[in-house]
């Protein structure tokens, strides 16, 4: 393959709130998907206001890269005019045009679909993956509505993913998963939640009841509770492990796909730095050469590993998931690192550095700051002051602003990540 007539995939991150935002475009995004208040299906991140979509938009311009706002509930009737004043909210106020202009929205539903297409014409729109596009006749039927792009079913694999490209005009752009959760239902078409709480995952609200340990109850012994196994490993019958596709770059381009997605919306900073700068550093290594990739290949996987994760799995892009692809014992995440903070601000002329505490850690760690760039600076602690500049032992308080005193500050940029490894149990 040469790689000099491909165009370098788009590395597309999600953006659960300003926080973020910030952190994917500084550790490599080259857009961001986020949600307003109303009509995403990620109710319980922070999202955006107006006016803090406006801000995100403004930043990200500025930086050259793109913003997509995620719309794709499935709407019911009681939802519609709900959703129209939306979008006359984002013409209103000028989420359209000029250098407040969302560059595309993220659509399910056909008559979310069309309310778009009336109501906010200059917007581009791409298709989810809610929508359950399996096939290339799906997509040019959408690529026939207006629709710039179609974000694959999970359910694919990367043959019937190329297939599609093989079968669809070319300016029409495939988006796929890279690196997240997986569901356990059918693109998102899970009813347990809605059964068990109320709570409606096609509308944002899922409680991820595929995380929950079952048992069965039989109908003449009430409150005897049998546990569900399919084998003597556990009981975690739903839990499926995460999506990584850091060793399978190459296939991903050669079937064709235009925009690499990373899911998270609901993930820590940390997450987001973590996984962001690895996927940027990989795919521009194999670009500038095969070798340099594989070569770099161990870094990958240690970096990929210090944001949280429930193991790993290539989902359905090679072959149909089986037992290997869910976990039965446990529904926690693998937890390697502890998320700190990020350098909210440099106090030059004392050489000390800003952050709004996240967890807790002690004078004489050694912690790890992620440079933008791709290094880690480790660095130890050598003060740690609150806000009145009074001396601290620990901060074993979130959410205080701390001001703190390293062993060496080369490097050291405002933005970036703090992280410390997790203490041995």
């Amino acid at each position: 393959m040469k790689k000099d007539s491909i165009k370098k995939p788009e590395l597309l991150i999600p953006a659960g709130g300003m926080n973020t935002l910030k952190v994917a475009i500084d550790y490599g995004a080259d857009a961001v998907y986020m949600g307003g208040q109303k009509f995403g299906l990620r109710a319980k991140a922070d999202n955006f206001t107006i006016e803090e979509m406006k801000e995100a938009v403004r930043y990200v311009h500025s930086k050259g890269k793109k913003v997509y706002v995620t719309v794709n509930i499935f709407a019911h009737n009681d939802d519609i005019e709900g959703v129209r004043e939306y979008f006359n909210t984002l013409h209103n106020e000028g989420l359209d045009k000029n250098e407040t202009a969302i560059d595309a929205l993220l659509v399910s539903d056909f008559g979310i679909f069309m309310l778009a297409k009336e109501i906010l014409p200059d917007i581009d729109i791409h298709i989810s993956t809610q929508a359950n596009n399996t096939n290339y006749m799906t997509y040019n039927f959408w690529y026939k509505q207006g629709a710039k792009r179609v974000v694959a079913a999970r359910e694919l694999s990367l043959n019937e993913i190329k297939k599609i490209r093989d079968n669809i005009p070319k300016d029409m752009e495939i988006e796929a998963f890279m690196h997240g959760a997986m569901c356990i239902s059918y693109s998102g078409r899970c009813l347990l939640s809605s059964y068990f709480t109320g709570r409606d995952a096609n509308k944002g609200a899922c409680t991820h009841p595929c995380r929950w340990k079952y048992s069965v109850v039989e109908e003449k012994r009430p409150g005897e509770y049998l546990p569900v196994e399919e084998d003597d490993r556990g009981t975690y019958i739903f839990n499926s492990k995460d999506l990584c596709m850091i060793e399978y770059i190459p296939e991903m381009i050669e079937a064709g796909i235009d925009s690499f997605k990373v899911e998270g919306r609901m993930k820590t900073a940390l997450y987001v730095a973590a996984v962001t700068r690895t996927y940027r550093q990989a795919i521009d290594d194999y670009f500038e050469s095969e070798e340099l990739y594989r070569s770099n290949m161990d870094y990958y996987k240690e970096e990929i590993a210090a944001c949280t994760y429930r193991q790993f799995t290539t989902g359905f892009y090679f072959r149909k998931p089986d037992e290997d692809t869910q976990i039965y014992d446990n529904n926690t995440y693998v937890n390697n690192y502890v998320y700190l903070g990020c350098i909210e601000d440099i106090d030059e002329e004392n050489r000390l550095f800003v952050i709004h505490q996240k967890n807790k850690f002690l004078v004489g760690d050694i912690i790890c700051i992620m440079d933008f760039a791709g290094e880690n600076i480790e660095v130890k602690v050598e003060g740690i002051f609150d806000e009145k500049m009074n001396p601290m032992e620990s901060a074993p308080h979130p959410k205080q602003f701390l001001y703190l005193k390293f062993n060496k500050t080369e490097g050291i940029k405002k933005g970036m990540i703090i992280r410390v490894k997790r203490y041995e149990a």
